[in-house]
C-alpha cells in the first residue's frame, strides 16, 4: 500500500475542507490567517524533521510512500504539516462558533498549565540526553510559557478541544506507527525518546501535536486580531 500515508493525509483533510464552506462555520474566511500561521510553524518543524530524519531519530517506510521527496522528506510528510493542522484548527474554530462556552475557566487553565509544565520540565531535566524528548518538550515548555503569560485566553479554548482532538490524532498516528498494519509507516529510534508508547504511538507525539497545533492557533488569533484592529 504505497499510498497509505497519502490517503491518511487526504482523509484527514477531506471532511474539514468540505465543511469549511458551511454557512455556520465559514472556515474558508480564516484561510488568510491559517496559511501564514501554518507556514511559520513549518519553518521550524520542517527543518527539525529533516535533521531528525538524517540522524536516524525517526524515518519512513518506503513501502507506504509514493517515492516523491523534497529535501529528503517524503511529500506525504510535507502534506502532514498542512492537512493535520487544517483538520484540527477547523475543529477548534467549529467549537468556538457552535459552542462558544466550551472552554476552561481561568482557574482550570492555570491548574492544567502548571501541572503540564511541571511534568514536562521534570521529564526534560531527567531525559535531556534523548533528542526527541528534549527538543519536543523544550519547545512545548517555551511555547506554553509564552502563551500563558501573553495570551492566556487562547489556552482556555485550546486545552479542552485539544483533549478531544487526541482521539482522531491517535487513530491517524496509530496507522502511521503500525497499530493496524503489518509494518510502521513512520518508525522511531527509541534510544532518542522515552520508549513509552500508547498503543504504538510514542508518548512524545502528544506533546509534538500540542506544540504544532498551539503554534498555528495562537498565530491565527494574533493575525485575526491585527486584521480586525486595522479594519475597524
Amino acid at each position: 500500500m504505497w499510498h497509505l500515508y497519502l490517503l491518511l493525509d487526504i482523509a484527514s483533510l477531506s471532511v474539514p475542507f468540505l465543511f469549511s464552506f458551511h454557512p455556520k462555520l465559514k472556515f474558508y474566511k480564516l484561510w488568510k490567517y491559517f496559511f501564514p500561521a501554518t507556514f511559520i510553524m513549518m519553518a521550524f518543524f520542517i527543518p527539525w524533521d529533516i535533521i531528525f530524519t538524517e540522524n536516524g531519530f525517526w524515518g519512513f517506510n518506503e513501502k507506504y510512500l509514493s517515492g516523491i521527496k523534497m529535501a529528503n522528506l517524503p511529500i506525504e510528510e510535507w502534506l502532514f504539516f498542512i492537512c493535520i493542522p487544517y483538520a484540527c484548527l477547523f475543529t477548534i474554530y467549529a467549537f468556538k462558533n457552535l459552542l462558544p462556552n466550551f472552554s476552561f475557566s481561568n482557574k482550570t487553565t492555570t491548574v492544567v498549565y502548571f501541572l503540564l509544565q511541571t511534568i514536562l520540565i521534570a521529564m526534560l531535566l531527567y531525559f535531556y540526553d534523548r533528542w526527541y524528548t528534549a527538543v519536543n518538550f523544550g519547545y512545548a515548555i517555551l511555547l506554553l510559557a509564552l502563551v500563558f503569560n501573553y495570551k492566556r485566553k487562547a489556552l482556555n479554548v485550546f486545552f479542552p478541544v485539544f483533549l478531544i482532538l487526541l482521539v482522531p490524532f491517535f487513530i491517524v498516528n496509530g496507522f502511521l506507527t503500525g497499530s493496524w498494519i503489518h509494518e510502521e509507516v513512520v518508525w522511531y529510534n527509541d534510544l532518542e525518546n522515552l520508549g513509552i508508547r500508547i498503543g504504538t504511538v510514542p508518548v512524545e507525539d502528544n506533546i509534538y501535536a500540542l506544540g504544532m497545533l498551539l503554534t498555528v492557533f495562537v498565530l491565527m488569533e494574533k493575525f485575526r486580531e491585527k486584521y480586525l484592529l486595522e479594519n475597524r
